[in-house]
């Protein structure tokens, strides 16, 4: 049986795939992008199951009108992704205030109000499964990303919360943590602070992270996203990519040894 999808970022990188990878088997997608144009091929070769959408997700109001577009046009939304992002670089001392908010509006709250515009539709047909396009930096960190970051582990939160509470409406959550990809991420698609030479030496060293070494290919995520959403049981976090696993068991390993090492400071903290 199809499924019907909402696919924010359809133009490029994993928005493309996946938009590709449901309409090759026969699913009907209405994909956003902020230049129409880029869509047009799809449009195209699957007229009868490709709805384009100009949308940029940083507008609310455009947001909740491209769902509901969507909805009515294919007569119900089985699968939202908020895929739409971009990276931007700078140390935390580097960043602007209008860089900052521009990072935190599309990653976070352009997620958020696309999520926030489909669950009415979701709770009523009774079923539904929302896709969080997160990060490997979703659940760690590291240097000249420090605002990305900030956005990634905000829609990891909201959306472990929103997990619980929309359980019961037989609506799923899953968190995508991918590593580093061969998308244009870190490329076109990214933005820059301006640069302070006294961080150099950190940036020299930012640039050997793992996932940055040994890219993925995003054409391989087709199957994988497709294997999540057709699961009984979707998990609420999945990684994408090798090298996720490895920096995430370091991390949560680092951690907990930590909070151990100052349990005594933390019981002191409790009172009598």
């Amino acid at each position: 049986m199809s499924k019907t999808w909402f696919i924010t970022g359809a133009s490029k990188g994993f928005g493309r795939e996946w938009t590709e990878a449901a309409l090759e088997r026969g699913d009907n997608v209405a994909g956003t992008a902020r230049k129409l144009e880029t869509l047009d091929d799809l449009a195209d070769k699957y007229a009868d199951t490709f709805l384009p959408i100009r949308l940029d997700v940083t507008d609310r109001d455009a947001d909740v009108a491209a769902v509901q577009k969507a909805a009515e046009h294919f007569g119900r939304l089985d699968i939202v992704v908020n895929n739409a992002g971009y990276g931007h670089f700078g140390m935390i001392e580097e960043l602007a205030e209008d860089e900052v908010r521009a990072q935190l509006e599309t990653n976070l709250f352009g997620a958020l109000w696309i999520t926030q515009a489909a669950l009415p539709i979701m709770r009523k047909q009774g079923s539904g499964h929302i896709i969080q396009v997160s990060s490997i930096g979703g659940i760690s960190a590291f240097p000249t990303v420090g605002a990305y970051h900030a956005s990634k582990w905000a829609l990891e939160g909201f959306s472990q919360s929103l997990s619980q509470e929309v359980a019961g409406f037989n609506i799923n959550v899953t968190l995508v943590e991918p590593g580093g990809f061969s998308t244009d991420w870190s490329g076109p698609s990214a933005s820059h602070s301006a640069q302070m030479s006294e961080y150099a030496e950190v940036r020299k060293g930012a640039a050997s992270r793992p996932s940055a070494n040994n890219p993925g290919d995003p054409t391989a995520t087709r199957g994988a996203i497709l294997k999540v959403v057709d699961a009984e049981t979707p998990p609420l976090r999945v990684f994408f990519g090798a090298a996720p696993l490895d920096i995430a068991t370091k991390d949560y390993e680092s951690r907990l040894a930590t909070w151990n090492e100052w349990q005594p400071v933390s019981i002191e903290a409790h009172g009598s």
